[in-house]
């Protein structure tokens, strides 16, 4: 049995199957050094950048020894940004689908607290959330059982400005537990928070001896202030693709793009930190599933956000440090495909892009842009290959992605490769369909049944 195969750990039956499920075999670096040590109760501080496998790392370790007879949380993971958590969730999820009565929550801001309660009185076994107010505040929170503490991506909670939230958080935990930090780097901040409050904890290094984004090929397109979204609109007609994200600095620049783009009824959304929480989901479940081609965002989307098939990312403004850098141009190029990368640049930002050039050990190319139809973008980005389908129900009235799939399948007559994306929560599904279909499939949904259940259908917009 090879040593870094998932079969090889010690886990019970249940995790095993679902990993070979899911497909995983080989364990990822920060896998293999940090799962034994977390299965053994250890304290640990694991340093690996973004998109590591760190997730599955620390998730494998807490639902291996979690009790689901006892309703009280016995983990909690903190991470930086609302997305992050959600997509923690999501993941813990995925891998806990073989646990019976699995509960978990997610505690971050923008949600409604009455239904938090509600599903804190019933009792969760793992709560994934910010160090905010909301997380501190909340008098119904009973953390006495609680066994297990993840901080992940702690470097950019520090970044933030969390530290004091955290340390509150960390008063109200039980001393006796198992605390592990996971980050990309390792900065003084990072080092006193492991010396108070963690009890000779292991450390994890995986050294990156190259840039994994070898996959993206990276331009820089030289641009004055005054003619950067005409340089904008050029790029986009340069590198066609059916899925872009446009990170900005500032969320005015975002609006104000999204408002161009808007008037040219380009198929795009905006995600800033303005947005509520149900704003947010409602924009990256349309943009992963296909139904806009293109996102506006600052760099709430740079972290945590796994966007299969990503094809290009443009940094309309460039971001200050090297490390965000390589986090946007992280989103495409994943799982091994191609994916491009551009900067607008002014003349001088030549030290900056020498900089980006040396951290991702990667050749910027210069080429000059096109003059066709440069004042507007065409019929193309004005279409979206799919469209996103609502439906009333969810987790909580048993629906499966299966039984989306039969019904549209089975019973109406679509064909596998009309439907994309299904995203089953706990009230709602999200599900999208080739826009070619879309009519046929809502029609359908509002005249037939799911699992002998009518739901409430609608296209998200």
């Amino acid at each position: 049995m090879n040593k870094n195969e998932f079969s090889s750990l010690p886990l019970s039956p249940e995790l095993l199957t679902v990993v070979q499920e899911l497909g995983y075999e080989t364990l990822t670096p920060i896998q293999e050094k940090s799962i034994p040590l977390l299965l053994d109760g250890k304290d640990m501080i694991g340093q690996s950048k973004t998109g590591s496998g760190k997730t599955a790392a620390f998730t494998l370790p807490i639902l291996n020894k979690l009790d689901l007879n006892e309703r009280s949380i016995q983990a909690l993971i903190l991470c930086p940004t609302r997305e992050l958590a959600t997509q923690v969730v999501n993941e813990m999820r995925k891998l806990g689908r073989r646990h019976e009565g699995l509960q978990i929550i997610a505690l971050v801001g923008g949600q409604p607290h009455r239904e938090q309660a509600q599903v804190l009185e019933k009792g969760v076994h793992i709560a994934v959330g910010t160090p905010g107010r909301d997380l501190i505040n909340r008098e119904k929170i009973d953390f006495s059982k609680l066994e297990t503490l993840i901080l992940d991506e702690a470097d950019k909670m520090l970044d933030m400005g969390f530290i004091v939230e955290i340390r509150n958080v960390l008063k109200a935990l039980p001393v006796k537990r198992q605390t592990a930090l996971f980050s990309a780097t390792f900065p003084e901040e990072i080092q006193d928070l492991s010396r108070r409050y963690q009890k000779n904890p292991q450390r994890i290094t995986i050294e990156e001896t190259s840039f994994e984004g070898s996959t993206i090929e990276q331009y820089v397109y030289d641009s004055d202030k005054n003619d950067k979204l005409n340089t904008l609109l050029r790029v986009l007609q340069q590198h066609p693709a059916n899925s872009s994200i446009i990170f900005c600095n500032m969320k005015s620049t975002v609006n104000h793009i999204a408002e161009v783009l808007e008037q040219q009824e380009v198929s795009a959304a905006y995600l800033h930190g303005d947005l509520t929480q149900r704003e947010r989901d409602n924009v990256m479940t349309m943009f992963r599933n296909g139904s806009h081609r293109i996102l506006i965002a600052t760099d709430i989307a740079a972290r945590g956000l796994d966007i299969k098939n990503l094809e290009l990312v443009v940094n309309y403004d460039l971001p200050a440090e090297a490390e965000t850098y390589v986090h946007r141009i992280g989103r495409t190029g994943r799982a091994g495909k191609a994916g491009v990368a551009v900067c607008i640049a002014d003349p001088r930002d030549t030290l900056r892009l020498l900089e980006f050039e040396t951290i991702t050990q990667g050749k910027m190319i210069r080429i000059p842009l096109g003059f066709k139809n440069q004042y507007g973008l065409g019929k193309t980005f004005k279409e979206s290959p799919m469209q996103t389908i609502s439906i009333s129900g969810g987790r909580k009235d048993k629906l499966r992605p299966g039984d989306i799939l039969g019904a549209l399948t089975k019973d109406m007559g679509l064909s596998g490769n009309q439907i994309g994306k299904i995203e089953v929560q706990d009230k709602y599904t999200y599900v999208a369909v080739a826009s070619e279909v879309a009519d046929t499939a809502i029609e359908g949904l509002r005249l037939g049944k799911i699992k002998g259940q009518k739901f409430q259908v609608k296209f998200m917009k």
